[in-house]
């Protein structure tokens, strides 16, 4: 089993549906791989429907790992100061072959790439432009590493 860093760069959004009745969004995205979940930063400008993030967001990730489920489920929400966040819609972004890549270069990317965010009756409310990648950690053994120290000595 390799282990490796996955990240996720979180781009921008474009043609967010508003959800709040007052017209503004305040969109944020959680993001769940495995059941870990990550989440971003809040996009106050443009009234949300076409936010600027560009935060990174990572995972440890193995490969193969248990389960098959190697997708991150992106969740777009609207943050309320005085209500519970609404949800806005979802992407699913496939990352086995990424792994699998990865996991035989060392290092594999998706370019960013637009994806559909549909809402809870499927219907389109958006897209978000992302990108991903994945890295090996490097084997932390002991071939060939020379260690420094102090020699005993004896009392005679």
């Amino acid at each position: 089993m390799a282990v490796g860093i996955l990240e996720v760069n979180l781009i921008s959004g474009k043609g967010l549906k508003r959800s709040d009745f007052l017209g503004k969004i305040d969109p944020y995205v959680e993001i769940q791989y495995k059941g870990q979940t990550r989440k971003s930063s809040v996009a106050k400008e443009d009234g949300g429907r076409n936010p600027t993030w560009n935060d990174k967001l990572r995972w440890r990730a193995e490969f193969p790992g248990s389960g098959a489920d190697y997708k991150l489920i992106v969740k777009v929400m609207d943050h309320d100061t005085f209500s519970a966040d609404d949800f806005i819609g979802e992407a699913t972004v496939h990352v086995k072959e990424l792994l699998e890549l990865g996991v035989e270069k060392g290092t594999a990317e998706i370019r960013p790439t637009k994806y559909n965010v549909v809402d809870s009756d499927l219907s389109f409310v958006g897209e978000l432009l992302i990108g991903v990648s994945y890295s090996l950690l490097q084997e932390r053994g002991m071939e060939g590493e020379v260690f420094g120290g102090w020699k005993h000595s004896q009392v005679d």
